[in-house]
């Protein structure tokens, strides 16, 4: 007997060609059968999906879970957003110092308290990549990759030694809570990358799963350039902050990624949340100069949606920053060409009280940055693909085969027989419109807010769990730690 059969899909599977209609059989978390006009009587539940979009389950693999709130209330709400928008995994960039956990220590302490405060907290299955802060975090890389399972080193802030996550500050030592003689400098990226090219060389079944990430902006160029910026007294708007933290800043440290990368013999590097032309440009160069090396290039679905006339303003603080139209015409020519690889959200749920300052709420210098959005990373990217052109089949390689593969989750990301039954099923057809007050999540606003979406997520799916179905949560948070590579 299965466990689970549904009826009438129309399967969307990574690059295929085509989106038969079949139903879907699931029995122990996996999908054990694809085929039309299964049996309904050999299963105990029977679910019609009325000719719906079947996309495996959107694995969000850049977010920042914690970040601003505990973990272990984060999760619940932010999971809560993202299942209902059809993401079945969602991967979190941690560190310690302040925020997260705001402690200092080595990283097998902190990852070990993370893991115990996430346990029962999230309703789809989760992981973490860690990155290393203090210089003797780089020893911990090792232990981190292997015996945790977080082979995906980073999010490398290359800004973090000089300027603040908001804005220009001279308190970084502190902020990290360095130890004494550390430094988050370039030299600090070259040992990291050093270390981690030392582990493709002695796991060579792994090398592939070993990598940096990048976050790539030019701790100098901001610090001038948002001096600068001020000092003309412009409007503190969104256009500002691009200005303060220009492209070339962004296109400047990807190219030193680049020369670090091939300087320590390191094979594999992602390049991320891509926001600018100049960046992009960079980032082929790099690939180009130096094709020994796999560079990983994603973008963000606020970057493919918003630009800096964004009605929302200071709510759209984010780093890198919102892009002018121009440069967001010309990342979806790379979604369109192939260029891009995957993409995500970026999700850190930064609440209205701790966004702007009750003084000067519209200030964009005041603000803190980043926001959530991980509920709309499948339908909104399925809405805005599929009016430029991007197939079905494409959207589920950017949300879930591809990420999928670069990040080890080897039994995640298509569907078919074998694999974890995590599943998103979308009606194509229902038109709707994002608002803050629909959302599960804690955050309160929404930069999104009054797009309009064609495509809308009916059911999740977590290893063949319901977690999501009629607009609610549907049981308790069982999502499950990853260790990667899935084995």
């Amino acid at each position: 007997m299965l466990d689970t059969l549904i009826k009438n899909v129309r399967v969307v599977r990574p690059d295929a060609v085509d989106i038969p209609l079949c139903d879907l059989g699931i029995k122990d978390g996996v999908f054990v059968s694809i085929a039309p006009h299964l049996d309904q009587a050999t299963a105990n539940t029977v679910i019609d999906g009325q000719g719906m979009l079947a996309f495996p389950g959107a694995i969000d693999s850049h977010t920042h879970i914690g970040i601003y709130q505990h973990p272990s209330v984060d999760a619940l709400t932010e999971t809560a957003a993202a299942v209902s928008g059809g993401v079945t995994t969602l991967l979190s960039y941690v560190r310690t110092g302040s925020l997260y956990l705001n402690r200092p220590g080595p990283c097998v302490d902190f990852l070990s308290e993370l893991l115990q405060v996430s346990q029962g907290r999230f309703y789809c299955d989760y992981g973490y990549h860690v990155s290393p802060i203090s210089g003797d975090q780089i020893a911990e890389i090792e232990c981190i990759a292997c015996d945790y399972g977080a082979p995906n080193i980073g999010e490398i802030f290359m800004f973090y030694g000089l300027h603040g996550l908001h804005g220009r500050s001279d308190t970084q030592a502190q902020w990290l809570m360095l130890n004494e003689g550390d430094h988050y400098d370039l030299a600090h990226f070259d040992f990291i990358c050093r270390e981690a090219a030392r582990l493709q060389h002695i796991y060579p079944e792994r090398a592939d799963l070993i990598q940096v990430s990048f976050h790539c902006e030019t701790p100098e160029i901001l610090r001038a350039y948002e001096t600068k910026i001020r000092s003309e007294q412009r409007s503190p708007d969104l256009a500002a902050y691009s200005a303060a933290r220009p492209p070339h800043s962004e296109a400047i440290a990807i190219s030193i990624v680049g020369a670090l990368a091939h300087a320590a013999g390191l094979k594999q590097v992602n390049i991320l949340h891509i926001s600018s032309r100049e960046a992009m440009e960079a980032a082929l160069r790099c690939r180009a100069v130096y094709p020994e090396i796999n560079f990983g290039l994603e973008v963000t679905v606020g970057h493919l949606l918003l630009d800096t006339n964004c009605p929302m303003g200071v709510l759209a603080k984010v780093n890198p920053p919102i892009r002018p139209r121009e440069d967001v015409e010309y990342l979806w020519e790379k979604m369109l060409d192939g260029t891009v690889q995957w993409v995500v959200t970026d999700h850190a749920n930064c609440p209205r009280d701790l966004k702007v300052a009750s003084t000067d709420p519209d200030n964009i210098w005041l603000a803190k940055a980043g926001f959530g959005g991980s509920e709309y990373l499948l339908p909104a990217l399925f809405s805005e693909g599929a009016r430029r052109g991007l197939s079905p089949n494409r959207i589920a390689s950017l949300v879930a085969g591809y990420p999928a593969r670069r990040f080890g989750l080897s039994r995640k990301g298509d569907i078919a027989v074998g694999y974890d039954a995590d599943l998103a099923l979308l009606d194509p057809a229902e038109r709707w419109t994002i608002r803050a007050a629909d959302s599960l999540s804690a955050q309160g606003y929404t930069p999104f807010e009054g797009i309009d979406v064609t495509g809308r997520v009916k059911y999740t799916f977590v290893r063949g769990n319901v977690v999501f179905a009629d607009g609610k949560i549907v049981g308790e948070p069982k999502g499950q730690y990853l260790r990667r590579p899935m084995l």
